[in-house]
């Protein structure tokens, strides 16, 4: 058996424009280069420290 990987949904709220340039980064890390744009992540501490770092710009859709 093997286990289900548990995803999150991650969806830009914000603009990345004059922001730092390491948080413009980590938004295109996370796959996200327009407002509205939605990702569906796998749950890892590194997903979740990214998304932590520019939680002022994106959103967790709840499934």
């Amino acid at each position: 058996m093997t286990k289900a990987k548990q995803t999150l949904t991650v969806k830009q709220v914000r603009s990345a424009l004059r922001r730092p340039n390491s948080q413009q980064q980590t938004l295109y890390g996370l796959g996200l280069k327009r407002i509205g744009q939605e990702r569906v992540l796998e749950d890892t501490p590194a997903v979740r420290g990214m998304i932590r770092s520019v939680s002022h710009l994106v959103q967790i859709v709840e499934a």
